[in-house]
């Protein structure tokens, strides 16, 4: 298992190829279960935002390490969760291994050129089910419970990635990607729980460069609202992203520059502000 960078300038362009280009690979090998499938985590902004025309004042998104992808509750009812596994293995991927040398069943690694890891989520489904536990799938395939993730299933477009798979090979495919609101969400919820610097860029990036603007997030997200989820994302908004000293926008300060800076936290909370009040949220 590899550390994840701290800092913005931690990550390098060469490990967000080979991200996107895993992601391809998959599409390729898993076609006909896309559509069960949704990109979620730390590639979709640069996905939902096109890094090629960017303003003058916008930093392209820094990436990601990994690839985060949400599964379908009808793979489990249908039982194709069966068939993903044994297409992962027969192209490559293998259980990732964690500090201790432990088997990871919940994420899978391929090699080539660099290692990529990815991660499987799932949207909680039975009484009892908690944020950031494991999902027993099969013995050896399980994946993360993530609160929320029905909204990208709700909340999610279909983007063309066209390129160079992990192996070299020229290839385009549509692949389904959580949509700006639900991305708020998943966001939102997963810095209630971890507290992650990243986390908060994340959001951050998405609602500011998003589309036309924050209407357009506010838009993806309003309908997302009669979900319990989408209601606490907004709360965690609420309480930490609303104030220039609080946890949210000095997290992605740090994580931008290392250090507090007043501009950039301002920043930060008056669009965190525009799309609470777009979507009705005081």
């Amino acid at each position: 298992m590899t550390e994840r960078p701290k800092r913005a300038s931690e990550y390098k362009s060469e490990h967000v190829e080979l991200v996107r280009a895993t992601c391809l690979y998959i599409a390729t090998k898993l076609g006909d279960m896309m559509d069960d499938l949704v990109i979620v985590g730390g590639l979709v902004p640069s996905l939902l935002i096109d890094q090629k025309v960017l303003q003058d004042d916008v930093a392209p998104h820094v990436g990601t390490m990994d690839l985060d992808v949400g599964l379908q509750i009808a793979l489990l009812n249908e039982g194709r969760y069966r068939q993903l596994t044994e297409r992962l293995r027969d192209a490559g991927f293998k259980m990732d291994t964690n500090e201790a040398g432990n088997p990871t069943r919940q994420r899978w690694a391929i090699t080539s050129g660099g290692t990529v890891t990815v991660d499987f989520l799932i949207q909680p489904s039975r009484e009892g089910d908690k944020g950031g536990k494991l999902r027993d799938i099969e013995p050896d395939f399980a994946a993360i419970i993530a609160p929320g993730l029905r909204c990208a299933f709700r909340d999610h477009q279909q983007i063309t990635l066209k390129g160079k798979t992990l192996f070299g090979e020229k290839a385009t495919r549509e692949i389904w990607v959580c949509g700006a609101g639900a991305y708020v969400v998943l966001k939102a919820l997963a810095f209630d729980s971890r507290g992650e610097n990243k986390d908060a860029y994340d959001l951050y990036y998405v609602v500011r460069n998003y589309g036309a603007g924050v209407d357009d997030v506010a838009a993806k997200l309003h309908p997302l609202l009669d979900d319990l989820e989408a209601k606490r994302a907004l709360a965690v908004l609420r309480r930490d992203f609303s104030e220039l000293d609080a946890v949210g926008p000095m997290r992605v300060s740090v994580f931008v520059t290392g250090r507090r800076d007043d501009e950039l936290q301002a920043d930060v909370v008056a669009f965190v502000a525009r799309l609470l009040a777009k979507v009705g949220a005081p």
